[in-house]
This record gives structure tokens, C-alpha cells and sequence, in this order.
């Protein structure tokens, strides 16, 4: 959400824009568009809170007086008012909370990619495990997952995959809400199936993720600044699935960002859904710089999208899962490895959260 003021003029300004996209939102002629309707779809969602405790607390505030101007006549009505004036204060910290600025990306669906690092065979074995806990935890949330572009290892695990994660419907708390913290190494520790003599070993694996702004990315990326590459999907262990040249490879030169698709059905579907992946990953890195020149000094303790951060430790023996940003730690390593993300994810936000409101209280 951009940032905005508190006040009556900020707050009607805001209830204007919702009622203007409920407006929008019925027209049909909108929904010829997808994209620009699902863009609108999530304003409106992120808006609604916001409008309906704006809402409720004007008529609190219209019922109050209300009540205080009949008491003037009937001393019953007395007893109303200062109940209603009860709720008041309560109403006005929430939507001061909500008015508080938030991740803009938030309502967006996700582009992840996981990578093995150190430890070989167990690495790409764990960042197999790493893509089933995202996949379960999507599952349980309603997500639906898609596949862009994987290599397999030889033992059922992933040296590199790219996911794309993204809500069924609009709402102001969307996929990146949750998974913008998981950018960086996850580590772990146990015993590889390929250790003879049970000796626990530790290695890692590396997870980039970003908003899938795709067309709604304000980058432009230049023809001449890429490199198109075809070549024939493959699955685990590197063979081939198809016998056409369909998956794609797109090259950004001046960055050195490289985006596979192999997954859709054609060669121009898999370089348009690669242009939009790489649109992504510009715009983010566009705003990681952004950010990191307005505020080199207060850099957030608790999101990062880089891979070379320890962010997490998932440790098999103890059955314990530790984030090293925020100092959780849980005893529930099976739970959290099987979808059951919510307790890791809820700690975040809330660091997030009160980071966010500790900057709008300096600024104010």
C-alpha cells in the first residue's frame, strides 16, 4: 500500500479509490483484460479493510454524538453513548495499523527459485525437500504451484527449479506476503543417505525469491540487451522429454540474470512466461537498489533475497528449525518440512510489522 496519511482528507481520498474500483470492477469490458483486471482485483482487496474500519468507525463517531445529543432529553441514552465511545479508541489504533505503509508487492503471487549449494548429491536432495515444503504449504493455503523450469539430480532431488506460486483470488495478503522471507541459504543438518557411516553432515541450498510483477514491471528490457537460447526440456538426471527444440533460455547481458522455461506447451509460450520471469527479476533488483541507495542504514533485519545470507537451520537430529533473523526456534522440524509453515511465517511478519510501525512512529 502507499503510504498515506492518517487523516480525514487521506482516509476519504482512499475510500474514493475504493468505490472508483468497485466501479471498475463491474464493467465487463475490464475482464477482457485479464492482467489489468487481476491488477485492479488487488487494489480493491488490499483497500477493503481499510475502508470498512474506516466506515465503521465514522459511524461509531456519527452514533456517539447522536446518542449524547438525545441524552440531553433522555438520561437512557447516556448509557449508550459511553458504551459507543468505548469502541472508538479501539477502532482508530486498527485503522491506524492499517494505515501504516505496508509492502507494496504484498497481494502478489511469487517467482522462486531453488538451488543446490554445498554438499552435492544431499544438497540437491535437500532442496527437493525445500520444494515440497513450499509446494504443501501452498497447498494448505489455496496456491496453486507451477513449474517453470527444473534439473533434477540423479537422486530424485533438484539442482536448480523455478517455481511460480500464485492465489486463486485477490487479496491484500498474497503469496509474497509469506514467502518474501525466504530469500537466502536454508541449512541443514543430518545424516545424507549417502553417508555410509552415519556421520551427520551439514550443507545448504539456496532459495531467490521475487513478485511476479511480470507485465506490470515498470523495467523495459531492451532486444539488444538479450541472448535467446532454444534447446529440448529434460527431466531428472538431464534427459530429454520432448523431441523439440521448445524450452527456452533468455540471457540478460548487461546483468548476467539468466531465466529458463521448458514447461509450457510451445517455444513461444516458454519465451513469453521467460520474459516475464526475467521482467521480475529486473524490476526487484531495480528496487533492492532503489532501497539500498535511500536507506543504506536501515536495511531490514528481517526480508532478504539474497542466497548468500544463512537465514535458517533445519536441524534433523533435534528435530529443530531455527531462524536466525528473528530467534525463532521450534521443536517441529517434521510438521514445518510437511507445509507447516504458519508459526515460522507469523514471527516474520510480526518482526516486519513492528519494523514497519517503529518507522512510521519516527516519521511522524
Amino acid at each position: 500500500m502507499v503510504a498515506v496519511s492518517s487523516s480525514a482528507a487521506g482516509v476519504d481520498a482512499l475510500i474514493d479509490e475504493y468505490a472508483e474500483l468497485e466501479t471498475r470492477l463491474a464493467d465487463p469490458a475490464v475482464h477482457a483484460d485479464a492482467a489489468t483486471a487481476r491488477k485492479l482485483g488487488r487494489r480493491y482487496a488490499e483497500l477493503g479493510p481499510v475502508v470498512a474500519v474506516a466506515r465503521e468507525l465514522a459511524g461509531a463517531r456519527s452514533d456517539e454524538a447522536a446518542a449524547r445529543e438525545l441524552a440531553a432529553e433522555d438520561q437512557a441514552f447516556a448509557a449508550e453513548a459511553a458504551e459507543i465511545a468505548e469502541r472508538i479508541p479501539g477502532l482508530e489504533a486498527r485503522l491506524a495499523e492499517l494505515l501504516v505503509p505496508r509492502d507494496p508487492h504484498d497481494g502478489a503471487d511469487v517467482v522462486m527459485e531453488v538451488k543446490s549449494g554445498e554438499g552435492g548429491e544431499e544438497s540437491a536432495l535437500f532442496a527437493g525437500d525445500l520444494v515440497r515444503m513450499y509446494t504443501r504449504y501452498a497447498e494448505r493455503r489455496g496456491w496453486k504451484v507451477e513449474v517453470l523450469d527444473s534439473v533434477g539430480s540423479d537422486l530424485g532431488g533438484y539442482k536448480d527449479i523455478t517455481l511460480l506460486l500464485r492465489s486463486r483470488t485477490p487479496t491484500p495478503d498474497g503469496v509474497w506476503s509469506a514467502l518474501k522471507f525466504e530469500g537466502g541459504v536454508h541449512r541443514v543438518q543430518r545424516v545424507p543417505v549417502t553417508e555410509s557411516q552415519g556421520r551427520i553432515h551439514t550443507s545448504a541450498a539456496g532459495v531467490l525469491v521475487y513478485p511476479d510483477t511480470g507485465e506490470d514491471a515498470e523495467v523495459e528490457v531492451d532486444e539488444n540487451d538479450i541472448r535467446v537460447d532454444v534447446f529440448r526440456s529434460s527431466g531428472h538426471g538431464g534427459q530429454s522429454v520432448n523431441t523439440t527444440d521448445s524450452a527456452v533460455r533468455i540471457t540478460h547481458l548487461p546483468t548476467g540474470i539468466v531465466v529458463s522455461c521448458q514447461n509450457e506447451r510451445s517455444q513461444l509460450q516458454n519465451r513469453a512466461r521467460a520474459m516475464e520471469v526475467l521482467r521480475s527479476r529486473l524490476q526487484a533488483l531495480h528496487e533492492a537498489e532503489q532501497a539500498a541507495a535511500a536507506s543504506a542504514e536501515r536495511k531490514s533485519q528481517v526480508r532478504t533475497v539474497d542466497r548468500s545470507e544463512r537465514i535458517r537451520t533445519y536441524n534433523f537430529p533435534e528435530n529443530r528449525i531455527s531462524d536466525h533473523r528473528v530467534g525463532y526456534k521450534a521443536h517441529n522440524l517434521s510438521a514445518v518440512l510437511d507445509g507447516d509453515l504458519d508459526d515460522v511465517v507469523g514471527a516474520l511478519t510480526r518482526a516486519e510489522r513492528a519494523e514497519a510501525i517503529a518507522a512510521a512512529d519516527e516519521g511522524t
